[in-house]
């Protein structure tokens, strides 16, 4: 069912990105009405020197109409 891809820098560590995965779990089962049990979350650390291709351009810049959540910064 619902799964959640949260694409971030590099360096948190493990108990702060275990922590959000299981409060965003819980959001999402909550707002979707369905069973915790559904829901998985994942992270994908992915590097600054990256972030604007591999990120920003394909999945934000290029899909604003999708986003029900737009950030507030450009990045090139």
């Amino acid at each position: 069912m619902p799964h959640v891809t949260v694409k971030l820098w590099p360096g948190r560590p493990d108990e702060v990105k275990k922590a959000l995965a299981e409060q965003l779990a819980k959001d999402v089962a909550e707002g979707l009405k369905v069973d915790l049990g559904d829901v998985s979350v994942a992270f994908e650390e992915v590097n600054p020197a990256d972030w604007g291709e591999k990120v920003y351009k394909p999945e934000i810049r290029d899909n604003m109409d999708k986003l029900y959540v737009q950030p507030n910064y450009e990045y090139e």
